[in-house]
């Protein structure tokens, strides 16, 4: 199959094109600068591989949890060259769950099989979910099992269970309040992971319309009050023990 994926829900920017067996990826800053390089990115690495939007299948984009902006970001793009593939015909869209993404890249990396999926919420808080691999007969056929409800908490909410690896972005951030006796791997919801995941997905019918290419929101709010803000820097300073003198 020849595929576009991307994903900017975090400070990274992630694209990759599969055309034919051959994979072709793009790395770079993330964030805000997303909504101004994602298009010139794609528009290079498609040259790159040779491919065209006339002859794209299918555009898989990471849709969520993650940045606000980020997550409107890959919708609005993908939604747009997918009405405009195929000379105007369009190509279906693959939404895939970015924290599904984080567990596929942590067995990819690291062979990590069950996997508590971790990602920076901001805010002193962290989206999560619980993973399971599951092979199939061949070893590109197997598939991951997550949790229906993805959830949304202070880090020290994450409970872990024995043998399994929290893979993510978030124990830089929060440390040891993070799941402090469980194994550790980062790991990002990569494009090319999202690669990876289309295959299984596309077969269970997860690809749909260019029209719902839509995020996926945990959390109903951008950003803390100022008093929210106040509050949290007081918690965090009689948490924090003083320097010696």
């Amino acid at each position: 199959m020849n595929l576009l994926a991307f994903d900017t829900s975090t400070d990274t920017l992630s694209i990759a094109v599969q055309h034919g067996d051959g994979v072709w990826q793009h790395q770079g800053p993330g964030g805000a600068q997303a909504s101004a390089t994602l298009i010139p990115a794609v528009r290079a690495l498609m040259e790159q591989a040779g491919l065209s939007f006339d002859t794209l299948d299918v555009i898989a984009f990471g849709r969520g949890p993650g940045s606000f902006t980020g997550l409107r970001t890959a919708c609005a793009v993908a939604q747009g060259l997918a009405f405009g593939a195929r000379g105007g015909q369009g190509v279906p869209v693959l939404p895939v769950d970015t924290l599904l993404a984080v567990a596929e890249e942590a067995r990819h990396q690291h062979g990590c099989t069950q996997v508590v999926a971790v990602l920076d919420a901001r805010m002193d808080e962290v989206y999560h979910t619980r993973c399971r691999y599951v092979p199939g007969l061949q070893a590109a056929s197997g598939q991951w099992e997550a949790e229906a409800d993805f959830g949304l908490g202070k880090p020290e909410s994450v409970l872990v269970p024995a043998g399994w690896t929290v893979a993510g972005n978030a124990q830089a951030p929060y440390g040891e309040r993070l799941a402090a006796g469980a194994r550790h791997v980062a790991a990002l919801p990569t494009a090319t992971a999202l690669l990876r995941l289309a295959p299984a997905l596309i077969a269970a019918g997860a690809a749909v319309p260019a029209s719902d290419a839509l995020p996926r929101y945990i959390r109903d709010k951008v950003a803390q009050t100022t008093a929210e803000r106040a509050a949290l820097r007081a918690a965090q300073a009689v948490a924090t023990p003083p320097s010696p003198a």
